[in-house]
This record gives structure tokens, C-alpha cells and sequence, in this order.
């Protein structure tokens, strides 16, 4: 949407998002990259840190209570988005999202929310082609690391890849009582502390991806 938007409809656009501060290194690298190419840094909006609520709260954010997208990225847009007085919001939700609203912000006075995706008919197939075409990759993973919704394959990338953000997250788990993933979910462990025993003695979940899947995310849907 931003590519675009720069493109067809050039404005003194201010960019944001809205980072939780658990998202994987190639998600700020991306957001670097993508603010070169549009020529201006993208702002991040941000009221504290996954790890820290979590550690304020004492709880761990779940699929019936994702408090993480509203404190850390709803709330926070609304309160900026507040503070700037009249104004447009771009939302980049897609055609075939009819079901997504992309947050209530229609009570902020003065501000105005625009869904330019939408406007053009652009759906998912799109999407792929333009970014292509712009020669504009995405990280595999644009979501948290300790995100509740991942998969088995994922929490096995996070374990090999990041001991630290690991141990960070067995910290909290334990800290907290809970886990990210539901007991009973599967036959695999639902502790982190566990499933890094099933890792370390060599298993491997078996990998269910596919390349359109990846391009959605599974968490922040409005």
C-alpha cells in the first residue's frame, strides 16, 4: 500500500508501525529497507514492550484474551492518531478482507480512515505481483516470537535461532504460571521449558507451510 500509494497518489505522507518489540530482527531490518525506498524513516508508535506488559501484568496474552494487539498496537494508533488532529489513516486491508474492519477509529474526531487497497480492487494475488515487481521481499515471520498463534515448525526456528529470545520466553512462562501454547493443543508439550527438551533431543515437527499462507498474518486481524 505505502509502495503504491508514493507511486500513484504522492503526499507528504507520515509512515508508521506499531512494533510489539518482539518481532524477529529481519522484521526491523525490513521496516529499515522499506523506509529507504519511500524515501522517509518509518515512525515507530509504541506504549511498551510484549515483554514488559507481560512482566507488569503478570499473564501472558492468549487466543481469548489478546490483549497484546489492543494495548500494544490498537490503543496506541488511536492515542497518536489523537494527538494529530485532522487527518487521513491509510489502512492497508485488501479487497478480499471484507471481514477485517482494521480497528475502530471512526469516534476520533477529525480523523479519517482510508482503505486505498480496497479502492483499487487490489485482492491477495495482487499483492504478490506488485511486491514482486517492486523487487520488495518479506520476512518469513512479520509477528512476534513468542506469538501464541505460531506453529510447532516456528517455535522450533525461534529455539534454533534464538537462544536468548528462548530463554526470555521460558522466563515468562514461568514467571507467569502459563504457557503461550494451549495444554492439550497436540502431542507435543505446551511449556517452552518442554518443548526445548523434545527440540534438544532431536525432534523435528513436521513443516505444514505453504508460500500464500505465510503472506497473512494470524494474529492481528481486526
Amino acid at each position: 500500500m505505502a509502495l503504491r500509494l508514493a507511486e500513484e497518489e504522492p503526499r507528504d505522507y507520515t509512515y508508521v508501525c506499531t512494533p510489539t518489540g518482539n518481532e524477529p530482527d529481519e522484521m526491523f531490518a525490513h521496516w529499515r529497507e522499506l523506509g529507504e525506498k519511500l524515501g522517509k524513516p518509518i515512525l515507530p508508535i509504541m506504549a511498551g514492550t510484549l515483554i514488559g506488559l507481560i512482566r507488569k501484568q503478570g499473564s501472558l496474552p492468549n487466543w481469548r484474551q489478546r490483549w497484546c494487539t489492543r494495548m500494544l498496537k490498537i490503543e496506541p494508533y488511536a492515542a497518536w492518531l489523537a494527538r494529530q488532529g485532522e487527518c487521513t489513516s491509510y489502512v492497508g486491508l485488501r479487497a478480499d478482507e471484507e471481514e477485517r474492519e482494521g480497528g475502530d477509529y471512526l469516534s476520533l474526531p477529525g480523523v479519517i480512515s482510508d482503505f486505498p487497497l480496497r479502492r483499487w480492487g487490489v485482492r491477495l494475488s495482487d499483492v504478490i505481483a506488485g511486491l514482486k515487481a517492486r523487487g520488495q521481499s518479506i520476512p518469513r515471520r512479520t509477528d512476534c516470537r513468542l506469538c501464541f498463534f505460531q506453529r510447532l515448525i516456528e517455535w522450533w526456528e525461534f529455539w534454533k535461532s534464538d537462544p536468548a529470545g528462548w530463554a526470555e520466553g521460558e522466563a515468562v512462562e514461568e514467571l507467569t504460571g502459563h504457557t503461550f501454547r494451549s495444554p492439550g493443543r497436540d502431542t507435543w508439550p505446551a511449556s517452552m521449558k518442554g518443548l526445548r527438551e523434545r527440540f534438544e533431543r532431536g525432534d523435528i515437527p513436521r513443516d505444514t507451510r505453504d508460500p500464500i499462507s505465510d503472506m497473512q498474518c494470524r494474529v492481528c486481524r481486526l
